[in-house]
């Protein structure tokens, strides 16, 4: 049985590993996805203990939610389920819309996490998570999350301490987030989940100098080009000899170490096949002593 941690400051547990959803229905970002085959996905990861699910109207416009409502109200015991999703629109009458669509998709009473996926120009971030304040007092919702906002607009946006979950991009390559982010979600008592933690694969242990990448984002991607690609792969080969004493994979190591980080305490790898679920969960099997903890620090410093 896996121990399930707190959220930040809310009353939300989870398994420290999630599933990000943005392949379950997400017919607008993969190619050829198949409904079925996602909702399988999210049936193995509720089957496998995982009850963090991570959803967004953006999957499939609307399309994800719509599946894992499904598999959800399928199986029954939706108090044991936590999930979360986003709206892209800031202002206060447009996410007060956006959660009653979104409780409509997911055939549900209440959203878990609801994020604000992407800040505006316009809309004052305290007023936007005001109107999520107002619809979490009235039950709609049971925490309030952030996406991609930079230091200056948290720090606006939890002007009245109203913020539970902040999201962004994080991983051993792109450290940032370190600098600003971080300390300010663990000072706050903010619960940081991190995306992309696998850079788009480099960090999984798929790819070798051969590699070459057809689709754009990894084709023109400066971590995927010349001798930094290059010295990005020796540094994932000295991740691997971590992972086989261990007798794990790359990855493992890599989401193992993000839980040893101040203000990360849940994960969302996502998954395009049932199988790949049960991978991911293969990270809690792993314990890094401290001196690894250290040297997989230095292995990435910028």
């Amino acid at each position: 049985m896996v121990e399930q941690i707190r959220l930040g400051r809310t009353e939300l547990k989870v398994n420290p590993i999630g599933l990000g959803a943005n392949a379950v229905g997400g017919h607008n970002i993969f190619p050829n996805m198949n409904d079925e085959m996602g909702k399988g996905v999210v049936r193995t990861a509720l089957e496998q203990g995982i009850n963090f699910l991570d959803t967004a109207f953006l999957y499939g416009q609307g399309r994800s939610e719509e599946l894992i409502g499904e598999v959800i109200r399928e199986r029954g015991g939706r108090e044991k389920v936590v999930v979360a999703t986003k709206a892209m629109d800031n202002k206060p009458t447009a996410l007060k819309e956006a959660v009653e669509s979104s409780l409509k998709r997911l055939q549900t009473d209440y959203i878990d996490l609801f994020y604000i996926h992407y800040p505006d120009a316009e809309t004052p971030k305290d007023e936007a998570v005001g109107a999520l304040k107002k619809l979490k007092d009235e039950g709609k919702i049971r925490a309030i999350g952030l996406s991609n906002f930079s230091i200056e607009q948290l720090r606006e946006a939890n002007k009245d301490g109203y913020v539970d979950v902040v999201q962004d991009g994080y991983n051993l390559l792109k450290r940032d987030k370190e600098k600003d982010i971080l300390p300010y979600a663990k000072e706050h008592g903010i619960s940081f989940v991190p995306y992309v933690p696998l850079a788009s694969g480099l960090l999984a242990g798929k790819y070798t100098k051969e590699t070459t990448f057809s689709d754009a984002l990894r084709a023109n991607h400066p971590m995927f080009q010349g001798e930094t690609f290059v010295a990005n792969l020796e540094k994932v080969e000295r991740l691997r000899e971590i992972a086989n004493a261990k007798q794990v994979e790359v990855a493992h190591i890599v989401l193992a170490w993000y839980l040893t980080r101040d203000a990360i305490d849940a994960l969302i790898p996502g998954a395009k096949q049932p199988e790949q679920v049960a991978n991911n969960l293969r990270t809690l099997s792993v314990h890094l002593s401290q001196e690894e903890v250290d040297r997989i620090d230095r292995m990435f410093q910028a």
